[in-house]
């Protein structure tokens, strides 16, 4: 069960503007300067954290939440949140009639740098809850969310750690019980490092990497429909054998991006 830490308001500011799904072929021009428009002020908010925004050129976060379909008023999850990059975001995106609920592993939720930061980003953002679960038993309530975003940490579930006490997970069991927790309709966008194929735990193990083609089976598994690939993140320059925490990739990675959805 996962234990909420905190919450405060919803944010209400400039971003009561609506804004649509990416382009798709008809799409009138005017709708998609008008997202655009939308997810800028987003990411231009004032309170954003210097440090936060040294990520904007590697991530792209007006173009990959466009791409991900990202709307005003959704009730959102980011999960693995780390210090809230996304969750940050997100809660300026989404509006007054939005919410985000920061889903993270208790193993990751300490440190006394890791919740300063939170308790400064709860401080200055509206709409934000911070909920800790075990890492390997996740659940939540049923159709609880429109949106979720994944980035850069699914790969971890296929990982084990004895010093951050991360025990053997099962992926499916986690896919399917976020499939419970999306509503019908909802949206799942998963970033994460391109892995070669081959063994999958050894992969993330050796490199923090997962195969493309190993995220599409698990959602498939579980239900979800995969609606459309992007190149966004894509690196030619990243041949996939280096660790992604290496100083010479670090920031730099061949990255896929996926955005799933569950049946209406």
């Amino acid at each position: 069960m996962l234990k909420p830490l905190s919450a405060s308001l919803l944010f209400c500011g400039i971003l009561q503007l609506g804004f649509a799904s990416p382009a798709i072929a008809g799409e009138d021009s005017s709708t998609t300067a008008a997202s655009q428009a939308v997810l800028e002020a987003a990411i231009a908010a004032p309170d954003r954290p210097d440090y936060t925004r040294k990520m904007d050129g590697e991530r792209k976060p007006v173009a990959t939440l466009a791409f991900l379909g990202l709307q005003p008023g959704m009730d959102t999850a980011d999960m693995f949140p780390g210090t809230g990059y996304w969750t940050e975001i997100l809660a300026n995106a989404v509006g007054p009639e939005g919410s985000v609920t920061a889903l993270e592993p208790e193993q990751f939720a300490s440190g006394e740098k890791t919740m300063a930061a939170w308790k400064d980003l709860i401080g200055r953002t509206h709409g934000v809850t911070l909920s800790v679960y075990p890492f390997e038993k996740f659940t939540y309530a049923p159709d609880s969310f429109d949106f979720v975003i994944i980035n850069l940490n699914y790969h971890d579930l296929y990982w084990e750690s004895e010093k951050y006490q991360v025990p053997r997970t099962d992926p499916d069991a986690f896919v399917a019980n976020l499939y419970i927790a999306t509503r019908p309709g909802g949206i799942v966008g998963i970033i994460d490092h391109v892995g070669n194929p081959g063994d999958t735990r050894e992969t993330v193990e050796n490199f923090h990497r997962i195969d493309p083609a190993v995220v599409r089976a698990d959602f498939a598994k579980a239900g979800f429909i995969l609606e459309e690939e992007s190149d966004l993140l894509a690196n030619p320059n990243d041949d996939h054998t280096t660790n992604v925490f290496d100083p010479a990739i670090r920031g730099k990675t061949d990255r896929f991006m996926m955005r799933f959805r569950k049946p209406s």
